[in-house]
């Protein structure tokens, strides 16, 4: 750790006003978590988050930020102005959840702990950044830079990123973001660093079909699908990088006594490292292409071959963010000065489009504790004093990163 990093966190931390922002994330707290539950209990799937996107704007609009929209893609964006000719710092959450539209959403309270899905991944992160504006206003706390502060849709499964692919690609500051936060799920001990690419395929198998036994002897795609699983299965991939891989879900067929037509199944492959997933995609193309060979070569092709089609999914870009890089650096100083022990990690987040892009990025948590995440009965703790604590360290990162004017 540089010793710029300690430095800078100490004397934010140091700072009177600081501290106010910190007194005021306390008092706060029984709003913060109003805040969660409310969010929460407004459903927001992948690709139907604008419900929740109004109401967080909303909240937005009144804590002041400014040129506050939402945008073509359905982000939430609005600026905290610093004091002029700095940067652009974007700390962004996420909007969706991995839960279909109609699933109980209704907040359970156990003492200190809250249950429903969603809450922590990555519900909770849309109201703590909602607490640092407040705490930065209340403090009168001015940076150097100006803060994108972002609501984004699209970060989970088949989202595929697209809310950050807009910001970044096509959005009215795609040009200016300097560095970036990420702030997604409870946890505060590991910072994302390195962003784990993936790419996700349909792959359908198609046949002429038939009678299982008036058609016996023909191709078919269920047999060419197993194939290439059980080779897929057999396929060596690295430790460092870490690379893996699943057949993940299936479908197709028309009966019990019928060789299906159609039958597919998707794909997910994964890597820390573009090459090895380049390595190991071009592996899977190639394991296809032989499963379906055999099979056509294994039974009749007389009413037709087994064909494929493969669809993409999902494409997300690996990336990395140097762990002596500044930015890595003022939330690991930060985190620590909190009383709280660090580890670098790769993860999939909205942190992976900007690190693919060369922008510094990290995801951090939110502060607390939290467990089962995409379940039914995922959970935060919001105790107060964990929670503000981890409130006040990423606070403090976000200080450091934007600098205190």
């Amino acid at each position: 750790m540089t010793d710029h990093a300690e430095t800078t966190i100490r004397r934010i931390m140091a700072d009177e006003k600081f501290r106010q922002a910190v007194a005021t994330l306390d008092a706060d707290h029984d709003r913060i978590v109003a805040d969660i539950i409310r969010f929460t209990e407004t459903e927001a799937p992948s690709f139907q988050e604008d419900t929740r996107a109004r109401a967080w704007a909303e909240e937005a609009h009144a804590h002041g930020l400014q040129d506050l929209e939402i945008d073509a893609e359905g982000n939430v964006t609005g600026i905290r102005r610093g004091i002029g000719n700095g940067r652009l710092i974007c700390v962004a959450a996420h909007l969706d959840t991995v839960f279909p539209a109609g699933t109980n959403l209704k907040v359970r309270r156990e003492g200190t702990k809250l249950f429903a899905p969603g809450i922590g991944d990555d519900t909770r992160s849309l109201a703590v950044i909602l607490g640092w504006l407040r705490a930065l206003d209340a403090a009168g706390i001015s940076t150097r830079d100006d803060i994108l502060f972002v609501a984004d849709v699209g970060e989970e499964g088949l989202g595929d990123l697209r809310g950050m692919r807009h910001l970044f690609s096509k959005g009215k500051y795609k040009d200016r973001i300097s560095a970036f936060i990420t702030v997604d799920s409870p946890d505060m001990d590991r910072i994302v660093t390195g962003g784990v690419g993936s790419k996700r395929y349909r792959v359908t198998f198609k046949g002429p079909g038939g009678h299982s036994y008036g058609a016996f002897g023909l191709v078919n795609p269920m047999f060419a699908m197993a194939n290439a699983v059980a080779r897929l299965g057999h396929v060596p991939v690295p430790d460092k990088p870490r690379t893996t891989f699943s057949a993940s879900v299936t479908g197709g067929g028309t009966s019990i006594n019928a060789i299906p037509d159609s039958v597919w199944t998707d794909f997910d492959l994964r890597s820390e490292s573009p090459e090895a997933l380049d390595r190991l995609e071009a592996t899977f193309f190639a394991l296809v292409e032989a499963a379906v060979a055999a099979e056509n070569a294994a039974r009749s092709t007389r009413d037709g071959p087994i064909t494929t089609t493969i669809t993409a999914l999902g494409n997300r870009p690996a990336g990395h963010t140097a762990e002596s890089h500044e930015l890595p650096r003022f939330a690991q100083a930060a985190l620590n000065a909190h009383g709280i022990a660090t580890t670098f990690e790769y993860s999939s987040t909205d942190a992976n489009i900007p690190m693919s892009l060369g922008i510094p990025a990290i995801k951090i948590g939110s502060g607390g504790t939290g467990g089962r995440q995409h379940s039914l009965e995922e959970w935060i703790d919001v105790e107060k004093t964990a929670s503000v604590n981890g409130m006040a360290a990423g606070l403090a990162t976000v200080l450091a990163v934007a600098g205190v004017a």
